[in-house]
């Protein structure tokens, strides 16, 4: 935390100093989950499907509501990653152990980890069972899955990553690779990519441009790097005013945009990749690179796909302001593994979070939900190594800004909130069952300035 309070004395950084000093005396000295040594038992008031960010929190709240011994996780990954600092990582500003913690030490104290896969949901008989054959039941289900990488849809991956100039940020197996191609570059193509499904954090494909361009113009190769960016998307991001102001970027760094194009195929050997027009389908783009980032085409995992709960698409079908599933009233989603209309990331879970507690209290109270969450997600879009345009908006694509400035702005003081405040924010405060978005923040903001 020594940046975010010693790099600027302004009365804004000041009041970040003040707030995080608030979160720690709120969040309370780090508890360690322990075996009990005690069977696990095979019934839980809540069962927890999924570890990462929305089940670990929602687990903390759960254990408020109905204690420790009632609440049950089923994760099967021994390590638990703060996977927003990948993008620094990627650019060499973050070292990756600095992203994962042992998931024991963040699974609440009490509740218990079922260190097992789920192979099957039964919401119809209110059980689940696990890869070691386990069946357990459910009074309430929270799903929590996250998102499945399928780099395997990218003909010539993920085997293509054992070759050098290639990298992804977003496996914890890869980013370590985009810093390698980086700090390897010498002239020719850095080609970035953008897939044609839905992603988690879907500015992060364009922040490692961003960082490459200005680590280029560092070292002294920016005239030699030809940048492009190949999106499948037909625009550069999904809110106005925010594209608005990256197009600005983008054209101030002379940075190549190709709309509409979809990476199919990845000749590690060769240095190629191979882009399908998506305007002209079966018109494909070989081009040759230097560095290559691959974004991989993303999808819910396979477990949902073929699950009562799914919708079509195989996301858990839920009620957008409730997170109530719309068929199994004691089921409930939260994150990546829902297909609610909004973003996906780690903001959104922390915003849902809290509306996901008062829906399910209310449910066990047989009350009707009142508060409803408006889609609010937030997307750092970090423009260089000390700049961040902080972007935030709701459902409807409108911007839900927290300070009470133009956030369209590339700023020092919100590049120092995403690579320090939100971290600390994260492992002390959001696992814990404390944050609930920026609600708080907001208010905070606009007392301290008025």
């Amino acid at each position: 935390m020594t940046p975010l309070v010693a790099g600027v004395s302004s009365p804004r950084a000041r009041l970040f100093t003040c707030f995080l000093r608030l979160g720690a005396q709120q969040a309370g000295p780090l508890q360690l989950h322990t075996d009990t040594g005690l069977a696990a038992k095979n019934h839980y008031e809540v069962l927890v499907l999924g570890g990462g960010s929305g089940g670990i929190t929602m687990a903390s709240r759960m254990k408020r509501r109905v204690g420790a011994e009632n609440v049950a996780i089923v994760e099967p990954s021994e390590r638990h990653f703060y996977q927003p600092i990948w993008t620094l990582v990627g650019a060499g500003a973050k070292q990756l152990s600095s992203s994962g913690r042992p998931t024991a030490s963040v699974i609440p104290s009490g509740v218990e980890w079922v260190k097992a896969r789920v192979v099957e949901l039964n919401p119809d008989k209110n059980c689940i069972r696990t890869d070691n054959g386990k069946e357990i039941s459910y009074r309430y289900l929270i799903i929590a899955l996250g998102i499945q990488l399928d780099y395997e849809k990218i003909k010539g991956l993920p085997e293509g990553f054992a070759c050098p100039k290639i990298g992804s940020n977003y496996s914890v197996n890869t980013v370590e690779k985009t810093w390698k191609a980086l700090q390897d570059f010498k002239e020719g193509n850095a080609i970035f990519t953008f897939p044609n499904t839905p992603i988690k954090c879907a500015g992060a494909p364009q922040k490692i441009m961003y960082l490459s361009e200005a680590y280029f113009r560092k070292t002294g190769n920016r005239p030699k790097a030809n940048i492009i960016f190949n999106t499948a998307l037909g625009t550069i991001f999904g809110v106005k005013k925010y594209a608005d102001a990256l197009l600005e970027i983008i054209q101030e760094r002379n940075l190549t945009v190709n709309y509409k194009q979809n990476l199919i195929e990845v000749r590690a050997d060769k240095q190629e990749a191979v882009f399908e027009n998506l305007d002209k389908p079966g018109e494909t783009q070989v081009l040759s690179y230097e560095m290559l980032h691959v974004t991989p085409p993303m999808s819910s995992p396979d477990v949902l796909k073929k699950s009562p709960v799914a919708d079509a698409a195989g996301w858990v079908d839920v009620d957008k302001e409730t997170l109530q599933h719309k068929k199994y009233s004691n089921v409930f989603g939260i994150g990546d593994c829902t297909n609610l209309p909004t973003s996906k990331t780690a903001a959104a879970v922390a915003a849902q979070s809290g509306i996901l507690d008062r829906t399910i209290s209310q449910v066990m109270k047989n009350e009707t939900s009142v508060k409803k969450y408006d889609g609010y997600t937030s997307c750092p879009l970090v423009t260089a190594y000390n700049r961040v345009i902080l972007a935030e908006f709701d459902y409807n694509g409108q911007p839900l800004e927290t300070f009470p400035f133009d956030q369209s702005k590339e700023r020092l003081s919100m590049y120092l909130m995403k690579a320090d405040m939100m971290p600390y924010l994260y492992w002390n405060m959001m696992l814990r069952g404390y944050w609930g978005g920026p609600a708080f923040l907001r208010k905070m903001f606009h007392l301290g300035m008025s």
